[in-house]
């Protein structure tokens, strides 16, 4: 019984089947489009970036050079009298010391022992040449007499000649050893820094022996090398810009244009006056210093840096079409002036090109422009 009651509901469900599938397959086509995946006609953008054209500016010009700090003038200071002991050494490397400071000390006892004796003979040959003299002056108020005769008198004036010379070659013997006595203390010529000491205490020296090696005014210069073919460029009063070997940096101008050229480099020296302060008082003589002479400005044609991609040791741009591709262009460059670049080939003053997110893009990618206010650096879009 339950056989035949199943028969029926199989059947109505196969023919239910089949009439769906008819209907599906009937079904028109936009329908069963409706439900299919949508595809773009245009290409998706690689990434968003940002855009900028290239400005005209006003770029300095420089000339870099290489050369030593020295000392501007040194004074070398040394015994004046010779056959003393240094008694006193008061100055030493590095000392900063004023005009007439005393640097050392010699032994004074003889030389104030000579002086005493050349003070003596002074006052005896001044006594002698007063009595001279009233000699003199006697017996020439005795020539109308006649008691006296002309050789007499002659003699007498001579004798008066004689004393007062006597006189001059004693005053001339107390003011050497006076002048020896000043010498016992050794003075510096200028005001300036004590770059080298060879004095030591207890030496007995002979005249002009160095004691003592002082940069005068404490004035350092900049002796830059400069090939022949920049140095017209160059001028007295010319701005420098100069960085020492330790880091320091300290401006300057240039004092001289040395007035011959190397044969064997065919550079010449040009030589720069440092303005060292307490700010940048490491900076020494006998370091090596690069420069920068200041030349003016010029105009010019710059990007921003992050336009400039560097690739296989050369510099690109991307331009920006009007259809959003980008094109790869090998360009030029020269200058770089804080964030920005010059161009000096390659590239068109209304060109559109790629600045934040250029490093990341490819010739031909697609791009999508980021608002104009935002200036965080882009960075490539994620697929969807």
């Amino acid at each position: 019984m339950k056989k035949m009651q199943l028969q029926p509901l199989s059947l109505a469900a196969v023919v239910c089947l089949a009439l769906g599938a008819t209907g599906l397959f009937l079904m028109p086509s936009h329908a069963q489009d409706a439900n299919a995946p949508k595809t773009s006609a245009s290409p998706k953008a690689a990434m968003t970036i940002t855009t900028a054209k290239p400005s005209q500016s006003a770029l300095p010009l420089r000339l870099a050079a290489n050369g030593n700090i020295a000392a501007w003038q040194e004074a070398s200071v040394g015994s004046e009298s010779g056959g003393l002991k240094l008694l006193e050494v008061r100055a030493n490397v590095g000392d900063v010391v004023q005009r007439d400071h005393v640097l050392a000390v010699f032994a004074a006892e003889s030389v104030q022992a000579d002086l005493a004796l050349a003070r003596a003979n002074l006052a005896e040959a001044q006594a002698q040449a007063a009595d001279a003299a009233a000699n003199a002056e006697r017996a020439r108020s005795l020539q109308p007499s006649g008691a006296l005769s002309a050789q007499q008198i002659s003699q007498y004036s001579t004798a008066d000649l004689s004393a007062k010379a006597r006189v001059q070659s004693a005053q001339a013997a107390v003011q050497q050893q006076e002048l020896r006595l000043k010498h016992c203390q050794v003075l510096a010529p200028d005001s300036g820094v004590i770059s080298a000491r060879s004095a030591t205490v207890g030496a007995v020296l002979s005249p002009g022996v160095e004691l003592f090696r002082l940069i005068r005014q404490s004035r350092l210069e900049w002796r830059a090398e400069v090939t022949a073919s920049e140095l017209g460029r160059i001028k007295v009063g010319t701005p420098v810009q100069v960085t020492s070997a330790s880091g320091s940096t300290v401006s300057g101008k240039v004092r001289m244009v040395a007035p011959t050229v190397d044969a064997q480099t065919r550079n010449a020296l040009v030589y720069v006056d440092l303005a060292v302060t307490p700010a940048n008082a490491s900076v020494k003589a006998g370091m090596f210093a690069r420069g920068e002479f200041a030349l003016g400005s010029s105009g010019a044609l710059t990007v921003p840096q992050q336009a400039v991609v560097v690739r296989d040791g050369f510099n690109y741009v991307f331009t920006v079409g009007k259809d959003n591709k980008v094109a790869q262009q090998k360009v030029e460059a020269g200058r770089r002036v804080g964030e920005q670049v010059e161009i000096l080939k390659g590239l068109g003053a209304d060109a559109t090109i790629a600045v934040a997110g250029a490093g990341f893009l490819n010739d031909g990618d697609t791009v999508r422009m980021a608002p104009a206010a935002s200036a965080a650096p882009a960075a490539p879009a994620a697929a969807k």
